[in-house]
């Protein structure tokens, strides 16, 4: 009976979680042929094409049904998705990819190194679709756009953020979808058996994300880059909130200051999960 009812608990608390992460928000352009289409805490891009678009993050299962809302909503078409993208692998990032390629039957493309943890994410004992390994560097190219797929690993070993250009009124703005260089509770930093080099896969994914120039910095989920506070700003003849140059650094600056300071913590004996 108690375990019962417990599976039951554990079973309500993570629909709640689902649901309360799917709470709407209104979908908009970003710039160019790029548009959010995602909740209000789980973000989701669309990359229109002549070609067909480009999705990344399907998130949870019980959020592919808001994306189609958003979609349809903007004027597009849930089967002109082709191409599937994702962040990382993680559930409410990447758990709705088999359902988005049922619906769409569009391609599934992740990270090398997120692979087997994807394979093991069978929401309803579906098999986790991938139909294109990707590697660091690779390029995903559809109707005349190019997607680098850029290894920021730590967050998962994986974790991958999207980096390509965007015209908008006749210039081209560098964009980025960051992954996550944060940390959940609970990561073990220091002598991770698991994930042996996380700490060092941090460091690195720090110093690639400070070297790049970013016009239009964007994550994977919306408070990376501060989304309700810039959509609130959108308006006629403004300048577009999104296009903010400075945003990158300042969210590299405040996680890897997190990092080094729960890396100290657990060094010393503090912070660390069983």
């Amino acid at each position: 009976m108690f375990k019962a009812l417990f599976a039951f608990c554990i079973t309500s608390l993570a629909a709640f979680a689902q649901q309360n992460w799917n709470e709407p928000f209104p979908p908009h352009k970003v710039i160019g042929n790029v548009y959010y289409i995602g909740s209000k805490q789980l973000a989701t891009f669309l990359i229109t094409t002549p070609q067909g678009h480009i999705v990344i993050n399907s998130d949870f299962e019980a959020t592919v049904p808001l994306l189609r809302k958003n979609i349809e909503s903007l004027g597009f078409k849930m089967t002109d998705i082709k191409i599937i993208l994702g962040s990382h692998a993680h559930g409410d990032h990447m758990e709705g990819d088999a359902m988005l390629k049922e619906l769409t039957g569009a391609q599934v493309m992740a990270m090398d190194r997120d692979v087997p943890a994807l394979r093991e994410m069978k929401p309803g004992g579906k098999a986790h679709p991938i139909d294109r390994i990707l590697k660091d560097g690779d390029k995903v190219t559809l109707g005349g756009m190019t997607l680098n797929a850029v290894l920021t690993a730590g967050h998962t070993e994986g974790c991958t953020s999207w980096e390509f250009q965007v015209e908008d009124a006749g210039k081209k703005y560098n964009t980025l979808v960051v992954c996550s260089v944060g940390f959940n509770a609970g990561y073990v930093l220091i002598n991770n058996t698991k994930y042996p080099s996380i700490a060092d896969d941090y460091r690195k994914s720090f110093a690639r994300l400070r070297a790049m120039k970013i016009d239009v910095f964007l994550g994977a989920h919306p408070n990376f880059y501060d989304m309700e506070a810039k959509y609130a700003k959108v308006a006629p003849g403004a300048p577009n909130p999104f296009i903010d140059p400075d945003a990158l650094k300042k969210y590299v600056d405040q996680k890897e200051g997190e990092f080094n300071a729960e890396f100290q913590r657990q060094a010393q004996g503090k912070g660390k999960s069983k």
